[in-house]
């Protein structure tokens, strides 16, 4: 698969990026669908997932249900694998069949013609099984026959009922990805048709950018209006929700291509350069596809899809089980709080989240209220006298966070992922992305309690450009390296960095 390392391409040529991603040509056209609400798009390999697994729920439940009804019991050393082996054969053979695609799921006579036909090789199979088994006296014939007709008529039903849901998603925009593309003129006319073609289904298009002010790019393409320059896309994407930027570059352009991807790669978006003008003709497995058009992967949003539902049941159960376990400990810090000195217990601070949102976050309050840094442009220091007696002890073991978990329990942050920062803190006297390059490029996924960063001695205080730089370079590998896995192997090694390296944590 042609793809592109984002985090080398960066580390080699951010020099001169735009960190701070605001725009300032955007268009009157960007401008109006900036003030238009909109919905996220429903996931398409969840939806397809979740598909799959009511169909052969489908057909075990009735190979049960007419197992207990007419055979009455006894025999389960053969019914129940039979049943369970012929569910995962038939969604193997519909997966082959290719009838578990949204587009598939639009259609009727493809996906029920060639639903029925994989239930049918089923029944073959398993027909043949009894046969080579010979076991037929063993097994009762009108369960057979039974299960098939009815496991048909449902399958049939199903898909009626399947196709009506995925068609109205459809008509409301529901599963349709936010596009953009980047580039113009003839060579974005010539993508908008093919997109048009073949995925007018699946993307809504909502603009183009390009840098160029000629008349090679006019301001409108194809009746879509150009929303502004390259770098604008960076501050619309953060104003309204892109799934997709599409690339109408020619592989040629590799200077161009680095260019826009140093502006872009910061983006929590899928990034695919269009292969419809290449002269170069590759092997299919080569390509992915947006509907029918052929593209190249550049960059995936990370943790997408399936990997964000995991993500986020991981994230709520540890909140839960967390906040259960802890709370005799909180309580006990809120009282020492209250009573040290006045002052609310909790601290309440702006950062920055997911793709630059600000968000609130909660903290034990651990300095006194009247000096007190809401926007940390003062980072804290050993032996700080702005910080309590109690203060010192619970920022010191990072007791002071636990109260995050009611953030990750409002959907603010994650348990693990990139620490948010504070707005103003610096290193080295400059703000931390004025002082890194490519470091909005951590907001591309949820901030964390915890981190691959925090694990590795990375946490407390960041008064060098060093320091800020291991954090973000720690961020970059973990947002590249993502698994439930790393995700657990963060959690259970916090408490033992918590103790372990505490050397700049006061």
């Amino acid at each position: 698969m042609f793809r592109i390392d984002t985090r080398q391409v960066i580390l080699e040529h951010a020099a001169g990026t735009s960190e701070n991603g605001k725009g300032h040509t955007l268009t009157e056209a960007a401008l109006d669908i900036l003030a238009k609400p909109f919905e996220r798009s429903l996931s398409g390999p969840v939806i397809i997932g979740i598909a799959q697994f009511v169909e052969a729920l489908i057909f075990i439940a009735t190979g049960f249900a007419i197992y207990l009804a007419y055979v009455g019991g006894g025999d389960e050393h053969f019914y129940t694998p039979a049943i369970f082996g012929a569910a995962f054969l038939a969604n193997i053979l519909t997966n082959t069949a290719r009838t578990h695609t949204i587009s598939a799921y639009r259609t009727r006579t493809f996906q029920i013609g060639r639903s029925l036909a994989a239930w049918s090789v089923t029944f073959v199979v398993l027909l043949g099984a009894v046969f080579f088994l010979k076991i037929q006296e063993d097994v009762s014939r009108v369960w057979l026959v039974s299960w098939f007709a009815v496991g048909a008529m449902s399958l049939i039903v199903y898909r009626l009922m399947l196709r009506a849901l995925v068609l109205h998603w459809t008509t409301t925009g529901e599963i349709k990805r936010r596009t953009v593309i980047v580039g113009g003129g003839k060579d974005a006319e010539t993508l908008i048709a093919a997109l048009n073609n073949t995925a007018g289904s699946d993307i809504e298009l909502l603009g183009l950018f390009d840098d160029r002010i000629d008349a090679r790019s006019p301001d409108f393409v194809a009746g879509y209006p150009k929303l502004g320059k390259v770098v604008d896309l960076v501050d619309f994407s953060r104003r309204t929700h892109v799934d997709l930027v599409i690339v109408s570059m020619p592989l040629s352009a590799e200077k161009r291509v680095l260019e826009m991807l140093k502006q872009l790669w910061i983006l929590p978006v899928d990034i695919r350069l269009s292969a419809h003008m290449s002269q170069l003709k590759f092997a299919a497995s080569a390509y992915s596809y947006v509907g029918g058009l052929p593209v190249f992967d550049v960059a995936d949003r990370p943790i997408s899809d399936w990997n964000l539902v995991f993500k986020w049941l991981f994230d709520k159960v540890v909140a839960l089980l967390a906040l259960l376990l802890l709370s005799p400990l909180m309580v006990a810090v809120a009282i020492a709080i209250k009573l040290e000195s006045p002052g609310p217990i909790l601290f309440r601070q702006k950062r920055h989240g997911f793709n630059n949102e600000l968000i609130e976050v909660f903290k034990f309050r651990s300095m006194y209220a009247d000096r007190s840094d809401g926007a940390a442009a003062r980072l804290v220091t050993r032996n700080d006298p702005r910080v309590t007696g109690v203060g010192r002890f619970i920022r010191r073991t990072s007791i002071d966070e636990l109260p995050q978990f009611f953030n990750v329990l409002k959907d603010d942050l994650s348990i693990v992922g990139p620490r948010p920062h504070a707005l103003e803190a610096k290193a080295d006297n400059k703000l931390y992305y004025e002082a890194v390059d490519g470091y909005f490029a951590r907001h591309r996924v949820k901030p964390g309690i915890t981190g691959w960063a925090q694990i590795h001695g990375w946490r407390g205080e960041t008064d060098t450009l060093d320091k800020i730089m291991q954090r973000v370079n720690h961020d970059l590998y973990y947002i590249e390296n993502w698994s439930v896995f790393l995700d657990l192997y963060i959690v259970v090694m916090t408490p033992f960095s918590l103790f372990t390296r505490r050397e700049n944590a006061y």
